[in-house]
């Protein structure tokens, strides 16, 4: 094609369609065989077709545009800017640019300003204790959730969640695995589902392994100072320790601070010996045993850190892509209301885990 905006007629022909049938299967609706639809998506991609936005909120009577709401302590994290870009860029594929919510603008009942300026919302991890979030729920408009909301408001139109009890396990086990007999987490306040899950599973997987984990909170969107401060606390007061899980995003090399300060080595296992049962005390243990470090959350802190922090990847930038797709998939009735689609994530092991040399 030459540079000129591709249209749908250029669509339908490319397809071997009728432009109607062309612009049914881009929207999702009409009675258009399954076949056919996947060829006119295939071939619009192909085409480089992009929607005129001016002409969808004529046709539908809508804003073309979709609220963003984030935690009010987190918007600097580097954790929560790649989520609200990759939604950011699904949002634009269908033609909706992204409102990013302002704290002070998202009150209100149903039908009330929130309603009247999107078509849809994404609430990422809702705290019970955000006053904003019932108001959003209520909006009048389909709402979609990054993780659950425990709260007693209405509930969302759909979720995209993410298996966090099982990805803190799988910390736990590792640094277990790694040599660790005295871990401990430093687990988020507040309540989101997150740091619901991050907290009770601390504690459930240390009954389970007979092992006291030393569970400490910090904020939510912790400094690497708060976690520092906390971390040094945590080892004057039990030298035992011999891992630490640090929750929130970008606060990890405040641990490696503390062990240093301590004299501490991180990335050497803690116990090279094998065959010991977890919770059994070691002999000659002092302030100097080997530290191993890891976080729950991966991003730039972790990857450049020294040395570098094994933590989860919980892919945020396709996390926000896959809550604003769920958005416009109930938007445009391809998908049904509650609805709840799983998001994925993977463990990235560096040198703070190190194995024994």
């Amino acid at each position: 094609m030459t540079s000129r905006t591709v249209t749908l007629l250029d669509v339908a022909r490319a397809a071997g369609v009728s432009k109607s049938t062309v612009s049914d299967a881009l929207q999702g609706s009409g009675r258009v065989a399954e076949a056919t639809r996947d060829r006119v998506r295939a071939v619009a991609e192909e085409l480089g077709y992009r929607p005129n936005s001016a002409a969808r909120r004529l046709r539908r009577s809508s804003t073309g545009a979709i609220g963003l709401h984030l935690p009010q302590t987190a918007t600097r994290l580097d954790y929560y800017m790649n989520l609200a870009f990759g939604a950011v860029a699904r949002a634009q594929e269908e033609g909706f640019d992204v409102v990013l919510l302002a704290p002070a603008g998202v009150a209100g009942a149903a039908g009330g300003p929130v309603a009247s300026r999107v078509d849809g919302l994404l609430v990422i991890d809702p705290e019970v204790d955000d006053s904003a979030v019932p108001g959003l729920l209520d909006a009048g408009v389909p709402v979609v959730t990054g993780e659950r909301y425990l709260g007693p408001a209405a509930a969302p139109t759909g979720a995209v969640v993410c298996d966090n009890a099982a990805s803190l396990t799988t910390l736990l086990d590792h640094v277990t695995e790694r040599g660790a007999r005295r871990p401990a987490v430093l687990a988020p306040a507040g309540t989101s589902a997150w740091a619901t899950a991050l907290r009770a599973t601390a504690a459930s997987w240390g009954r389970e392994h007979g092992v006291d984990v030393g569970l400490r909170t910090v904020p939510f969107a912790a400094t690497p100072a708060e976690a520092e401060e906390t971390t040094l606390a945590l080892l004057r007061g039990n030298p035992a320790v011999d891992a630490v899980i640090c929750a929130p995003d970008g606060a990890a090399p405040g641990v490696l601070r503390a062990a240093a300060a301590l004299g501490r080595t991180v990335g050497t296992a803690a116990s090279g010996r094998t065959g010991e049962e977890p919770g059994t005390p070691r002999a000659g243990t002092h302030p100097r045993t080997p530290l191993l470090v890891a976080s729950c959350v991966d991003g730039t802190a972790t990857r450049s850190a020294e040395p570098p922090v094994t933590a989860v990847d919980l892919r945020p930038a396709a996390y926000g892509r896959a809550c604003a797709e769920l958005l416009c998939d109930i938007l445009a009735g391809r998908t049904p209301p509650d609805t709840v689609r799983r998001h994925a994530w993977a463990l990235e092991t560096r040198a703070s885990t190190a194995t024994p040399t």
